[in-house]
């Protein structure tokens, strides 16, 4: 009978304790997607407030158009609103892919996968930006010293060429802080992803 009831006993303690060891995993997993996400938060923050201007440029050059009276103006105009338009949808659509990664709802071999191959492309849109905005800042000036001052910079103004050699090594520091940010960012998230191994 003692043996009965110690093999109770023990079956008993073996299924508390599976039972303990599931809801401590489980809380495990759930701290690691709320440090996951908070980490992306240092990329969501700026990466939002920088579509938000430049939807707002998109919206300034679009209902000002009409003061781009010559073609290189409106081909500037429109190359600008373009930009303006589709890099920020197609970076927070991205960092969205990034954000979504559940780690509860998968291995955690698909949830690194998953996440090397959104940081990937987040990166690679990152990098393509980088680049395109160095030609975004020729483009821009003239529009919006049309639209801001009235004065074709091109033609009228002929400081514009010194504005421009100017804004390109400010702009390249910035954007290469910028960039080293979000590796760092999204290298720590990884890192994050990675501790489940460990436990």
């Amino acid at each position: 009978m003692e043996l009965d009831e110690m093999k109770s006993l023990w079956s008993d303690m073996s299924q508390q304790l599976e039972a303990q060891k599931v809801l401590t995993d489980k809380m495990i997993v759930q701290m690691t997607q709320q440090r996951y996400t908070s980490k992306l938060q240092a990329i969501s923050i700026p990466e939002i407030i920088g579509a938000v201007i430049c939807f707002a440029t998109v919206f300034f050059i679009a209902s000002n158009f009409s003061k781009l009276d010559t073609w290189y103006l409106q081909l500037s105009g429109g190359l600008t609103a373009l930009a303006c338009l589709i890099l920020p949808i197609l970076s927070l659509r991205s960092l969205q892919q990034l954000r979504s990664i559940q780690i509860s709802k998968a291995t955690y071999k698909e949830a690194i996968v998953s996440y090397l191959k959104s940081k990937h492309r987040f990166m690679k849109l990152q990098r393509i930006t980088y680049y395109l905005s160095f030609f975004l800042i020729l483009v821009i000036l003239p529009v919006m010293g049309k639209l801001l001052s009235g004065v074709d910079i091109i033609t009228e103004d002929k400081d514009w060429i010194w504005i421009a050699p100017a804004a390109i090594p400010l702009f390249y520091f910035f954007a290469k802080w910028v960039y080293k940010k979000y590796q760092s960012t999204t290298t720590a998230a990884e890192d994050i992803l990675r501790s489940l191994e460990e436990e």
